[in-house]
């Protein structure tokens, strides 16, 4: 086997090729070491990528220092004009040192940079070509398939597959695949444990000393979204497209099959989803303005039908001094010029819900949208869109581009996960795709989530965009203490935030109420503390010169440590709120400095929140 090994995208060292092969015959065994720029290969802290081509079929490894956290995988597409899975032949290379910086309007953060060292192979299978671009940064490992032509590209499957060590620790979204709406809870088990079935993205796992975040990046109406089908063979997830074809013009290159690698922080912290998105297609993003909106729906499902109704939710939204109002399912077109209106004088503005259906046109699109900006609504919550397919994958494309047309902002509800839609349409604010604080609204014989639902999704679902959990329900059917209810304000990141309890709910929480009027929705740097996925999630937030930290437990009552290195020097004020010893909400005040400890005791299931202020 002939060897060559990539310092990032600067040199080539190690065997050279002697020849190339004839079209169509398979070359010699070789292989491709390929490692982030800067980064010499075998480094502890970041991934390496092993590609191989070896009797005519590409596979992949990719292992972090010692830890191999995916095994021989194979890659490769079938097509209608040809296979791509076996008989490949190498045909040449190129790299590139791939560095941007860009903004996002909502996310982790909101200044971005990437340096990743981007490697393609030509290859060709009975004389058809076929690329296959590899990106590797600090922290992952990206691939996709790019076929030049014919004029029409027809993807019949993709043999990509991820090979997981069976004894890693896994955290597993089971798929359902009539709805797609991503509303399911994680099964916990080791990877050799886990029932054969489909799973949908993010899937995290924990492979020794190092954790592997499974997702994909740049879907749009190009392809349809993917899924993870473990089979029968343990470990070995299959990729699966939801059509029996996914058809395009040519140049086709598929969504990026992406693996974040590294230790929990790393993880937790990445941007590679956006970073391997497109750069936005909107050029003037002024109006895009994230925030928190009142929803009448949670508590009273007939509110939206009432302007009255509307009219107590808007001034509510007022008072806390937030941004805007969601009417849902049930407004009346008579009355929304008036709503609109009566929250204008009030510093709020209007949000209203709509199905899929009613826009699923070019010119259902152009006459709604129009419309509702002219009655002067801010954004739309779009429901039911329940499909992965390509299908819907173009009706997107309608959508986000009328949507940037008639400045509406967007938050997308039964509908899949966002694969970095929020750094190339950037009025994407927030997408459910989440098993959220709908599920726990009060009814006779609901039971609560299990309390390691809660304590997942920061280390899966949000790590693929903006997730509309809409929390702080204090009257919902939960397992978890008021303060840890309270901390998912911060916890959960979205860029349209939802708080959905009523008026009459958060007036029996002043205190609550007090750090819901100051908590912002989007952040500049976000930094995980603590976490162990399924019991423990402890994140530091800073927007501007102020830090929140929000920590959530699952488990009996006991203490969390949380230090303040993270600040910079100097002197601040740290605001906590927690639970008392009567369970309910407490609040004190302390001078910090980055040399601080704070040992806070919290009850079963409990959590706490910081805010913390520069000390004038």
């Amino acid at each position: 086997m002939k060897e060559r090994v990539m310092f990032g995208c600067a040199v080539v060292v190690g065997a050279v090729l002697v020849g190339v092969p004839d079209s169509g015959q398979a070359s010699p065994a070789e292989s491709w070491t390929l490692s982030a720029p800067g980064v010499s290969a075998r480094a502890g802290g970041t991934p390496e990528a092993q590609v191989s081509l070896d009797d005519g079929r590409l596979t992949l490894s990719v292992r972090r220092g010692a830890t191999t956290v995916l095994e021989r995988s194979a890659l490769g597409v079938e097509t209608a004009h040809g296979d791509f899975t076996a008989g490949l032949s190498f045909a040449g290379m190129s790299q590139r040192h791939v560095q941007e910086s860009y903004q996002t309007k909502t996310g982790r953060r909101l200044e971005h940079s990437l340096d990743a060292a981007e490697t393609t192979l030509h290859l060709r299978a009975g004389g058809q070509p076929m690329d296959v671009v590899f990106r590797v940064a600090a922290d992952g490992v990206a691939y996709r398939y790019v076929f030049p032509g014919p004029k029409w590209v027809t993807v019949v499957r993709e043999a990509s597959e991820f090979a997981v060590p069976v004894s890693a620790d896994s955290f597993l979204l089971p798929y359902d695949n009539g709805r797609s709406d991503y509303e399911s809870a994680h099964a916990h088990k080791k990877v050799g444990e886990q029932q054969p079935a489909e799973y949908g993205y993010p899937s995290l796992f924990h492979v020794g000393d190092s954790w592997l975040s499974i997702l994909e990046s740049d879907l749009d109406g190009r392809y349809g979204g993917s899924r993870l089908t473990l089979g029968s063979a343990p470990g070995r997830f299959r990729l699966t497209l939801p059509d029996p074809t996914e058809t395009s013009a040519a140049p086709l290159a598929t969504p990026w099959r992406t693996m974040i690698v590294g230790d929990l922080a790393t993880v937790t912290e990445s941007d590679l989803v956006t970073d391997l998105a497109e750069p936005s297609k909107v050029a003037d993003t002024s109006w895009i303005k994230p925030g928190v909106a009142a929803w009448s729906w949670w508590a009273d499902g007939g509110s939206p039908g009432s302007l009255e109704k509307q009219k107590e939710y808007v001034d509510y939204a007022a008072k806390q001094g937030w941004e805007y109002s969601l009417v849902d399912s049930g407004w009346n077109a008579a009355w929304v010029p008036e709503l609109v209106e009566y929250a204008r004088q009030r510093g709020v503005a209007i949000w209203l819900w709509l199905r899929w259906q009613q826009v699923d046109t070019d010119s259902e699109r152009e006459r709604l949208f129009a419309q509702y900006r002219d009655w002067g609504v801010v954004g739309l919550k779009i429901d039911f869109v329940e499909s992965d397919g390509q299908d819907r994958m173009r009706w997107y494309d309608g959508v986000l581009a009328a949507s940037a047309k008639y400045r509406l902002m967007l938050n997308f509800h039964g509908a899949p996960i966002p694969r970095g839609t929020e750094r190339t349409w950037p009025q994407v604010l927030s997408v459910e795709a989440v098993k959220g604080a709908e599920g726990t609204r009060p009814k006779p014989g609901r039971e609560p989530f299990p309390i390691e639902h809660y304590l997942t999704l920061p280390f899966t679902r949000n790590l693929t965009g903006p997730m509309d959990f809409t929390p702080v329900t204090f009257s919902g059917v939960r397992p978890n203490s008021d303060a840890a209810e309270l901390a998912l304000s911060v916890v959960y990141e979205s860029g349209a935030q939802h708080f959905a309890d009523s008026p009459a709910t958060y007036a029996r929480y002043p205190l609550a109420e007090q750090l819901l009027r100051a908590v912002p929705t989007v952040w500049d740097e976000t930094k995980l503390l603590d976490g162990d996925p399924g019991r423990l999630a402890v994140l530091a937030r800073r927007s501007g010169s102020d830090w929140y930290v929000g920590a959530i437990t699952a488990g009996e009552a006991g203490q969390v440590r949380t230090g303040l290195g993270f600040l910079p020097a100097g002197a601040w004020n740290a605001e906590l709120y927690t639970d008392g010893a009567d369970g309910k909400l407490t609040f004190s005040t302390q001078r910090v400095d980055s040399g601080s400890t704070l040992t806070v005791p919290v009850t079963r299931n409990g959590g706490f929140s910081l805010r913390i202020t520069p000390a004038h």
